[in-house]
Order: C-alpha cells, then sequence, then structure tokens
C-alpha cells in the first residue's frame, strides 16, 4: 500500500484555501496541512471596506471558513496563528513557528504549495509609524479601523487606486469627512483619464477633497490632528489616514530558499503554477504569470486569478497527465464609488503604447437599456483593439448600471480571440428592461470598424487648434450648456447650412455622445470637407456635472 501524499500548504485565504479545498476533493487520502500566521485562515478580503462603512454589516459574513469548518469539511488540518520561516528544500520539510508559544517544528511535504500573498505598501517617510496611520489588508486590520474611526472625523486617504476609492466611498457613508490624495493626475490610474472623469466628478459630488498630481511627503503629528504634508507644500489634517498605496510581494521565505523571483520580487511559476523547484508550488498575490493577451508576465494581486491558480496547482500536484494549463491573467476589475461604477479588463491604450505596441481605440456613448424602457441610465464604453490583426485587447467602462456585464462580455471575448468585427455580430441578451437592440458592445465594434475602414478620423486629443468646432446637438440644448468658440448647426440642418463652413479650414463635429457628430463628419466628408468627430462626444470627454465646455489648452 503506497503512502499517502503529503501536501503541505502555506499561507490561506485564496490561493492557498482553494489548492487545499480541491486537494482534498481530488485524493481522500492525502494529508493536507495548512499553515496561516494569522488568525483567519480563509476570509472575503475584498470585503473588507464594505463592512467598515457598514454596507456588510456583520462581520462573520466576511469568515469565509474557519480551522473548525475546514477541518469537518475536508479533513484539513489547519494551523492559525503558525509562521513558515524556513523552507529545507534538499530534505522537503518546513520549519514552522507557533506564534502563540514560540515553539518550532519541522514538517515534511511532498508537495509544497506557497501562497504568502502581499503586505501593503508603506513607504519609509517621516511619521508613517504613526497610530493613526492605518492599512486595510485583513480582518484585523479592519478591526482596528473600525475602532479608531467615528462620525465627524476628518480621514484622508492616501492613493486612489481601487481599494483608496472604496475606502473614501465608505469612510464617507460612515460619516467622516474625506480627502483623497493620489500621486497621478488622475483618479484610478489603472484606467486611462477620460475614462475616470465621471469618477472624479462623483467623488466631488459627495464632498470628498480630490488631490492629484501630489503625493505625501511626511506626517507630522501635533496636539489636535495628525497633518499630512504633500510634495506640493499642502497640508491636510486628519484624524485618521488610511494607506493605499499598492502592495508588494511577501517572498523573503521563497527567496531564502532559493527560488527564482521576477524584477519586482514575486515568485515566478509555469503555466501549472510550478517554481523553479518542481515539487514547490506557488499562486496568489506573490507570484508572477502569464499575461493572457500577449504572454508578457504580469503580477495581479487579485482574488480571481488567485482561486483558480491554486485551483491549477492542487489539479497537478494529484493528477499532471490531465491537469491544465492557467492561460494568464487579464485584470478584470470593478469599483463603485457612490452611484457610479467604473472597471477594466486587459490591456488600456496607455498601456499599449508604453509597451510600444500597434493599437487603436473608440469611446461610445450609450444607455444600459432601451431608452424608451423606463430608468435609461447613460454609460460610456472604450474598447481597445490591436490594428495588426483587429483583435480586441482591452476596455473600460464607467456609469451607474450595467458596467460589469459589458467588462464580463468583453472579457470573455478577449479570452477567445474575438475581433473588432466579432463584436459587431455579438448577439447579446435583449429586452427592453435589460438591454437594446443594438447593445453598447455591438455600438463599439460598429465604431471600430468603420475607424478601420477610413469612415472617419477621430479628434481625440486638445486642443484643437485652428479647426472649427461644430456643435451638432439640439439648439436647446447648445443655448443651455454652450460650447467655447464653437458654432452650432443642428444635425438635422447641417445639409442646408454648409456655406457657414469654410471649406479651406479643418472642421471637428462635436455632440453629446459621439453618434451624431460621427453622422455629421460623414455629411462633411462626402462634401469635401477635411473633418474629424470628437470622440466620445461631450459626455466622454468633460465633467458631466458641469456645464458643456471644452477646454482651449
Amino acid at each position: 500500500m503506497s503512502q499517502a501524499m503529503k501536501i503541505l500548504v502555506i499561507g490561506g485565504v485564496a490561493a492557498g484555501a482553494s489548492c487545499a479545498a480541491r486537494a482534498r476533493r481530488l485524493c481522500e487520502t492525502a494529508e493536507i496541512t495548512v499553515l496561516e500566521r494569522g488568525p483567519d485562515v480563509s476570509f472575503a478580503n475584498c470585503g473588507l471596506p464594505y463592512h467598515v462603512g457598514g454596507e456588510i454589516p456583520t462581520r462573520d459574513l466576511l469568515a469565509v471558513q474557519t480551522p473548525a469548518t475546514l477541518k469537518g469539511l475536508l479533513n484539513l488540518d489547519v494551523r492559525t496563528r503558525c509562521e513558515a520561516v524556513r523552507i529545507d528544500r534538499a530534505g522537503k520539510r518546513v520549519e514552522a513557528k507557533n506564534l502563540v508559544d514560540g515553539s518550532s517544528e519541522w514538517l515534511s511535504y511532498d508537495k509544497l504549495m506557497l501562497s504568502p500573498g502581499a503586505a501593503p505598501i508603506r513607504p519609509p517617510i517621516p511619521g508613517i509609524d504613526d497610530a493613526r496611520v492605518f492599512t486595510l489588508r485583513s480582518l484585523e486590520d479592519m478591526d482596528r479601523v473600525i475602532a479608531a474611526t467615528e462620525a465627524g472625523m476628518r480621514a484622508v486617504a492616501i492613493g486612489a487606486g481601487f481599494i483608496g476609492l472604496e475606502m473614501a466611498d465608505q469612510l464617507q457613508r460612515k460619516g467622516l469627512s474625506v480627502e483623497l490624495v493620489e500621486l497621478q493626475k488622475q483618479v484610478l490610474p489603472q484606467l486611462d483619464a477620460k475614462m475616470t472623469m465621471l469618477l472624479e466628478s462623483e467623488l466631488r459630488h459627495h464632498e470628498i477633497g480630490v488631490t492629484l498630481g501630489d503625493g505625501i511627503e511626511c506626517f507630522v503629528p501635533t496636539p489636535d490632528a495628525l497633518e499630512c504634508h504633500l510634495k506640493s507644500g499642502k497640508v491636510l489634517k486628519a484624524d485618521f489616514v488610511v494607506l493605499s498605496m499598492g502592495v508588494k510581494p511577501d517572498t523573503q521565505i521563497a527567496r531564502d530558499a532559493g527560488l527564482t523571483l521576477g524584477p519586482r520580487g514575486h515568485i515566478v511559476v509555469d503555466h501549472f503554477q510550478r517554481t523553479s523547484d518542481p515539487d514547490i508550488y506557488a499562486a496568489g498575490d506573490a507570484v508572477e504569470t502569464a499575461e493572457l493577451v500577449f504572454g508578457d508576465r504580469i503580477a495581479l494581486p487579485m482574488g480571481g486569478p488567485a482561486n483558480r491558480q491554486g485551483r491549477i496547482a492542487a489539479d497537478h500536484m494529484l493528477r499532471p497527465g490531465a491537469a491544465q494549463p492557467y492561460p494568464g491573467s487579464l485584470g478584470t476589475a470593478i469599483v463603485r464609488v457612490f452611484d457610479v461604477a467604473a472597471g477594466v479588463t486587459g490591456w488600456t491604450e496607455k498601456r499599449m503604447r508604453e509597451a510600444n505596441k500597434p493599437c487603436a481605440s473608440v469611446i461610445v456613448n450609450d444607455h444600459q437599456h432601451a431608452t424608451y424602457f423606463p430608468g435609461a441610465r447613460p454609460l460610456t464604453l472604450k474598447l481597445v483593439w490591436d490594428t495588426r490583426d483587429g483583435r480586441v485587447v482591452g476596455a473600460q467602462a464607467t456609469g451607474s448600471e450595467g458596467i460589469d456585464k459589458r467588462l464580463d462580455v468583453i472579457a470573455a471575448s478577449i479570452q477567445g480571440k474575438a475581433t473588432i468585427d466579432d463584436l459587431c455580430h455579438l448577439e447579446l441578451a435583449y429586452a427592453p428592461p435589460f438591454g437594446s437592440a443594438k447593445d453598447i458592445i455591438n455600438l463599439a465594434g460598429f465604431a471600430a470598424t468603420n475607424l478601420r475602414d477610413g469612415l472617419f478620423e477621430q479628434a481625440g486629443e486638445l486642443p484643437f487648434g485652428d479647426a472649427q468646432i461644430v456643435d451638432v446637438r439640439p439648439k436647446p440644448v447648445a443655448d443651455a450648456f454652450p460650447l467655447t468658440g464653437s458654432i452650432n448647426i443642428p444635425f438635422p440642418t447641417l445639409r442646408a447650412n454648409l456655406d457657414k463652413l469654410d471649406r479651406s479650414k479643418p472642421v471637428i463635429t462635436v455632440c453629446a455622445f459621439g453618434k451624431m457628430s460621427y453622422f455629421a463628419a460623414r455629411v462633411l466628408a462626402q462634401s469635401g470637407f477635411d473633418v474629424k468627430s470628437f470622440s466620445g462626444g461631450i459626455k466622454g470627454n468633460i465633467d458631466p456635472r458641469s456645464p458643456a465646455k471644452l477646454p482651449t489648452a
């Protein structure tokens, strides 16, 4: 009778717990031990901000599994408050330290799984160790934040990525006065700048202070506040500070064991999550994997990829001939800020251009369902594709409703290697309460193929120089929200008013959503004008809560 396989898992939460659970389902006789240095082995860390703000009312809802439930359900030996401190690869054993009593023991393994996760970045700046400066990564962190905050306090959130935005939203809902600081010149730097304007507007609408293009220099304690001194010289006073400046992989144990690491310290794994040691696997926030679209190397600290990677590692440990390789990470993500959602899947245009990959993009606007059905809400979609073959490589969306649906459809399309032509013909669920006969995804495909086929040119960057700006919106709308420096010729009257335009000068057509300006550009192009359509329309390029005014510089 063969000896039972010993599987040792370092780290719980997403990747480690997923690996252990899958391993048990595949092999009832395996000896599976999970080491977790914290008190909680499996919890919903993506839900932490929402319990801080009270939207998730009960803490227990975030504790997905406990050592006792994992023992009962899966017969796992789960040891919390137990830290793996050293890997002896030659002896195939791990030294584990009990953080409660300080004792240590060596645990042997046949297969080892590393899912140590990542730690919040805390840069070495003066004052960062002040007790009023918090991060949010675990249930313990969440408990400390809740204990330290109350309505009426002044909060400063450093970093306007996904977690920073969620925390700003939730702290404001809890009754705190919130200031948000971001080093980049836009909120949510993971998106292209134009696609974040609605988010920024929503933050300001809810009286959250937004400071962009500025970073934290130091924290200075005073008798009545913690002063946040920014690099610009601006000073914000806070009773509470939350850092959301990203994370770094917690991979010292892998480094000490001599495993191959990437340039930023992530554990390098193959398509089956194997490290440079074939008996040691790794998954989750600590690893570097293939990127799905082009195969580049990428590290994504996200729960979805971590769970899938953990499952693949267990498959390869126990049935290597049948295991399917990890296809790569796409980076699909979404955030909600009050009544606005925004998200991304795949590559942004900014990232494509920084990597010198040929691409083009369009921005389209429409509604989440038929406009004649009550409750239609506008949404904006940006589509990015590879100009060499028309393959869709990324998308971003923002609006009030239906954002997740569009991102999910395009994420699936990218994985299926769909082209912009394919998007034109996607047959999506349609009934007036749910969608439109021509979904915004179809419209993005139409716009992309029109651009590729030379049916129009885009004017996507400002300023426009000496071009004539033709506003083709209805006159009452143009009068109520005028565009500086433009001439208003409503589209139905355009053909009869061509003589109002100077044929020797280029023309930029502009409308609210981009569709009518495209129609106008087609009319003018076929009438001999040098014309471009303003990509995305006014709604896709200016603050939607402000009077319509295009910047001139």
